[in-house]
């Protein structure tokens, strides 16, 4: 990829960077507002609003009880999800793509995906106890990518092909091991758990999971937001930025490990939902250009939008709801097919 598609751009010559962040901010959250009212018993989206002030004692007035209960116990908890995973699997992706200097590559380039989903279908497995799985998927999320680093080990200072290939081993280690989990588990009430967590659904989120794994996944976002100069440094090629001060692999180790550690967090809440993260910061890296010091804060606040969306479609496109993984597969794949045909131009230098 040319050094030169990595350098900044103005922002679609109208908008700066600090306004374009405040205009995805106010639109992330009417984006909220609305997902708030819309579902099977629809609200008026300020109507919403003065039930939850009424609830929590900010305006006068009684709360009506159902309907406090579905925006507390069911909604809020979604678009918190939402939110989260959508701005992790974004920024994470964007990072990756940077960092590997590809706009095609998405956070399950190290194996981390695959690892989590075997871990989530062992738990399944296992246990009838959600937390099981849910730690289960992070670890092993997790130790997928440490294998992969491991098999790099040494050869990550010359040639980080070694690390793709190490992470395409992992990725094809653990999606045998889940095919085994497959092949064993009952096929009356096990198998079917595991495919419909493998296809991704905000519907059974955990609230006590979600308040703690916030502050993660805000110090992760922060962290790979804060290093959008590095990574700018780091496009321009290890013997440069060496020369500005940069210490390569330290960094690139740094930007890794967060990115995995968001991703494999985002799959412990949501189960599989792929293509945000490859979608999102192409996205943004078209309309924006590449400085990392913006794509990565706008990635994040576009991949939270994103989902919120697409999560409300899956939520009332049919009488059922659909899984939220088909639906980011079903948009990702189109686009997937535009992003290839623009980045023919960077391969060919």
């Amino acid at each position: 990829m040319r050094p030169d598609l990595y350098q900044p751009k103005a922002c679609c010559g109208i908008f700066s960077g600090a306004q374009v962040l405040l205009l995805l901010s106010l639109i992330l959250l009417a984006a909220a507002l609305l997902s708030l009212s819309l579902g099977r018993y629809d609200f008026a989206p300020l109507g919403s609003l003065a039930e939850l002030f009424k609830y929590w004692d900010l305006i006068d007035g009684a709360a009506d009880p159902m309907v406090t209960s579905i925006l507390l116990d069911v909604r809020l908890p979604r678009i918190a999800a939402a939110i989260m995973i959508g701005s992790a699997l974004a920024i994470s992706g964007a990072a990756f793509q940077a960092l590997f200097m590809n706009p095609l590559v998405s956070p399950g380039i190290l194996g981390v995906l695959s690892g989590a989903a075997f871990g989530a279908s062992l738990g399944i497995l296992l246990s009838e106890q959600i937390w099981v799985m849910q730690l289960l998927t992070f670890i092993f999320g997790l130790l997928a990518v440490f294998i992969a680093l491991m098999l790099a080990k040494g050869e990550l200072k010359q040639n980080m092909i070694i690390l793709v290939l190490g992470g395409m081993i992992t990725g094809a280690l653990f999606s045998a091991f889940l095919s085994i989990i497959k092949y064993v588990a009952d096929p009356y009430s096990k198998l079917p758990a595991i495919t419909y967590w493998l296809m991704g659904s905000l519907a059974n989120v955990n609230g006590e999971l979600l308040l703690w794994l916030l502050p993660f996944v805000v110090l992760g976002l922060l962290i790979l937001s804060l290093h959008g100069h590095v990574l700018n440094v780091l496009s321009l090629g290890d013997d440069e930025a060496r020369s500005l001060g940069v210490n390569v692999e330290r960094k690139r180790l740094l930007v890794i490990v967060i990115a995995t550690f968001l991703s494999a967090l985002t799959v412990t809440l949501g189960g599989m939902i792929g293509w945000v993260g490859l979608v999102i910061p192409h996205i943004v890296r078209l309309l924006l250009g590449a400085d990392n010091r913006l794509l990565l804060p706008a990635s994040a606040l576009l991949g939270a939008i994103y989902l919120l969306m697409v999560d409300n479609l899956a939520r009332m496109a049919l009488s059922i709801e659909i899984p939220i993984g088909i639906l980011t597969a079903l948009i990702g794949l189109p686009v997937f097919a535009w992003a290839l045909k623009n980045a023919k131009k960077g391969w060919q230098n």
